[in-house]
């Protein structure tokens, strides 16, 4: 079962491919938009970027290099744990 860790160690266990959106919502992640243009949603990988869905054209326009950043609204977990810092 995929894991979904905030930097304030709290684990979120979620069902694969499920959207991480509402479980950063209520770690405190701020959203405006909820559709990949504002960039409120900010979030920092700091372990298993690899077990997130691929970059959206959304993120990519947003924020240009593929790095460490992802756009929490635009995210969908595959499978492992994922570390995510705000």
């Amino acid at each position: 079962m995929p894991k979904l860790i905030f930097n304030d160690d709290k684990t979120v266990n979620l069902e694969e491919d499920s959207p991480i959106k509402s479980h950063c919502e209520e770690a405190g992640i701020p959203f405006g938009c909820e559709e990949g243009v504002c960039g409120t949603c900010v979030i920092e990988v700091e372990e298993g970027m690899e077990h997130l869905s691929e970059f959206t054209q959304e993120e990519i326009d947003f924020l240009g290099d593929q790095d460490t950043e992802r756009l929490a609204c635009q995210c969908k977990i595959k499978g492992g744990c994922v570390k995510i810092k705000y």
